[in-house]
């Protein structure tokens, strides 16, 4: 049998869809942790131009990935986090974390990434950092 993956019920191409933008999985992946401010996630995704990660969160929040709070203070305060069903990303992205130091090691390439672990953002046990 057959299966045609071009259509837009293809699930791989759904999953794909949501978290393929570029640094998608990057953001995912540091809330894993734990509640952080954008500042923070510019700082942890340095690569990411301003404009991009607005755009990629914006993205993960339409497809319900994150929450997004704005708190009514000045200067403005946003928090985001992951929702119950961005949390279900966690076995997908330690999947693609164990895949890609394989796919490393057997290419001759030591990982050499800041993304080891995931951490709980405390003042005690700060995220991981590049």
């Amino acid at each position: 049998m057959s299966t045609d993956c071009t259509k837009t019920n293809c699930p791989v191409v759904a999953a794909l869809d949501v978290i393929g933008g570029k640094y998608k999985a990057l953001i995912l992946w540091h809330l894993v942790g734990g509640v952080l401010r954008f500042g923070e996630l510019r700082k942890l995704i340095p690569q990411a131009t301003q404009k991009m990660l607005t755009q990629q969160l914006r993205e993960l929040e339409e497809d319900q990935l994150i929450i997004r709070t704005v708190y009514p203070v000045v200067p403005p305060k946003v928090e985001y986090r992951l929702s119950d069903f961005g949390k279900s990303m966690k076995p997908i992205l330690d999947a693609m974390y164990n895949w890609g130091t394989e796919y490393l090691k057997s290419s001759g390439i030591d990982a050499n990434c800041f993304m080891t672990e995931h951490h709980t953002n405390t003042k005690e046990d700060p995220p991981c950092r590049p």
